[in-house]
């Protein structure tokens, strides 16, 4: 109980910080619904648009180690306000495009320097310095299962908007949701004032951000653990772009893939919290190889069997679970490892490897597609991937450090 009394006076900072990363993640898990309506109606092509989503992969890989050197300089709030505005203006550059300029620049490069500055790392980074040693594995855990609700919502909320209306319409009402992350990303900067960083001596914490990257690459663990998330990377970048034109290749309900990426939110939940509880409890990088393990055997039954309605809801639902709990699990290994004050820039770092994959995933299966007029072959190398990767990732773990009891 006394734990949870001291985080009352800084609840506003989470609760702020995780409206932006659920309203900056939910609105990007929706860009794919759009990608069949924009092809039709102006002269972007299946490439061209995937492409742009690929581009934001690695915009956004690219930045996150620079925002998080950048945070530790100037402070999390003007980092935060900067990416919000960047994501806004994505928003509304996408929604009055007129070709592949507009896709590229808004959906592209905007929205990627947005999710860099106001997404996934600093919300844990700032989640991190708030909340006690005894209790954070499972915050970070809440914290990533509140970007999930975005996708549950946003997802239906677009796709009865661009039904009801057209796509246009669609993503000007998105973007009014995208100017919301403004004021939470201001709020969420009172960390700057609320948790001044205590350096520690036995990480990386008084090195300068050359030493620690340098300390991050030379760490065996961390660069397996980099290489592994380059597929998890690009395994989700290209579902979530690609899922909704699959269904709709095979002839489903345009809504069930706005269904699916809504069910993927919700399930995203559950799996955030559970495996930000059991990263406290258990190997964080032995429950990661598990997540893409798992995830690669889901994707095998999901696509070698025709879709129908309730395989798809069934498979969303399983890949919800095994979505975001990598988050936690990602960013509590590198506080381990390296301490708290470059968290943001080193995840970053991993986080560029994750960005990567999704830029193969998102480019490459259009690409695949256009080729081959089909996602059989982009689906073989993703499971494939997958399984090496998370095998790979469970024994180097085993053998690198003895790891804690997994539950039977």
């Amino acid at each position: 109980m006394s734990t949870l009394t001291s985080l009352r006076p800084v609840l506003p900072i989470l609760i702020a910080a995780s409206v932006m990363l659920t309203i900056s993640f939910g609105l990007r898990q929706s860009l794919g619904l759009f990608m069949p309506a924009i092809t039709q109606d102006i002269a972007v092509t299946v490439t061209d648009f995937t492409a742009a989503i690929a581009l934001q992969n690695l915009v956004w890989g690219f930045c996150q180690p620079v925002a998080g050197i950048a945070a530790d300089k100037w402070g999390f709030r003007p980092v935060m306000v900067f990416g919000a505005l960047s994501y806004a203006s994505g928003m509304l550059i996408l929604a009055t495009a007129e070709g592949v300029f507009g896709v590229i620049l808004g959906a592209g490069i905007c929205v990627g320097v947005g999710m860099a500055c106001a997404s996934f790392a600093m919300t844990l980074s700032v989640t991190s310095r708030l909340v006690p040693l005894s209790i954070r594995s499972t915050a970070l855990g809440v914290v990533s299962a509140a970007g999930s609700i975005g996708a549950m919502i946003t997802a239906p909320y677009a796709q009865f908007l661009e039904t009801a209306f057209d796509w246009r319409f669609a993503l000007f009402g998105l973007t009014v949701l995208a100017a919301l992350i403004i004021p939470a990303a201001w709020i969420a900067g009172k960390v700057d004032r609320s948790a001044p960083l205590v350096l520690s001596a036995n990480n990386s914490d008084r090195l300068s951000a050359g030493a620690a990257v340098k300390t991050a690459f030379q760490n065996s663990s961390f660069v397996v653990m980099a290489i592994a998330y380059f597929v998890c990377g690009m395994q989700l970048v290209f579902l979530t772009t690609h899922l909704p034109s699959y269904l709709q290749i095979c002839g489903m309900d345009p809504m069930l893939g706005a269904s699916a990426i809504g069910i993927i939110g919700g399930f995203n939940i559950v799996g955030s919290l559970f495996f930000g509880w059991a990263g406290g409890k258990w190997s964080k990088q032995v429950l990661l190889g598990i997540i893409y393990c798992a995830r690669s055997l889901v994707l095998a039954w999901y696509f070698i069997l025709p879709p129908s309605p309730e395989s798809t809801i069934l498979f969303a639902a399983l890949m919800g679970f095994l979505w975001l709990g990598v988050s936690p699990l990602v960013a509590g290994s590198v506080i381990e490892m390296f301490g708290l004050r470059w968290q943001a820039m080193i995840q970053g770092l991993a986080f560029f490897s994750h960005q990567f994959g999704s830029f193969l995933g998102a480019f490459g299966g259009g690409w695949l597609f256009s080729r081959f007029g089909s996602y059989d072959l982009a689906l073989t190398i993703g499971i494939s991937m997958g399984l090496s990767a998370g095998i790979i990732q469970i024994l180097f773990a085993l053998y690198k450090t003895p790891a804690k009891p997994l539950p039977v």
